[in-house]
């Protein structure tokens, strides 16, 4: 189930959804998020549209699989803010006690899973968690971006 809200005012509205907790609405989030990046200005196969479906796409899946709690969904909210060349990302989930570690875990190269926060880390300028009343957390992170595409028809 989807449910899809903006704030009317921002002069660019963010994005907020909720998701079921579930593997295939963890990648309806993703499309999601570059679609809204597209009607921002982002082609879906930009540097910044790409960089924010991959941290979408692990956050996500971190709430997916570690923040899952029966009967509740997750959140998301994509904002684009031009002026300062960022887009924020925040996946909201159920879990309160398990809270992402403050610095990315390392991982061993054989290693099958470990590494979505590596990437989150690598790829935004800066990234964290903070709890969410009454219940859960939410972990963002904040993606450099730059100016939009622009389409002249004439």
């Amino acid at each position: 189930m989807l449910t899809e809200t903006t704030n009317a005012q921002s002069e660019l509205p963010p994005l907020v959804a909720q998701f079921t907790s579930s593997p295939r609405c963890s990648r309806q989030a993703r499309q999601i998020a570059v679609r809204h990046l597209e009607e921002q200005g982002y082609p879906p196969a930009s540097d910044a549209s790409c960089t924010v479906a991959l941290v979408v796409a692990e956050l996500a899946a971190n709430a997916v699989l570690h923040g899952r709690a029966p009967g509740h969904d997750f959140g998301l909210r994509v904002a684009v803010d031009t002026a300062a060349g960022l887009v924020r990302v925040e996946v909201s989930d159920a879990a309160s006690a398990k809270r992402p570690p403050a610095m990315p875990p390392s991982s061993a190269p054989e290693g099958e899973s470990g590494r979505g926060l590596l990437l989150v880390d690598t790829l935004a300028v800066r990234w964290g968690s903070a709890p969410r009343h009454p219940l859960g957390k939410t972990v963002w992170a904040e993606v450099s971006i730059g100016r939009p595409t622009v389409c002249n028809d004439a």
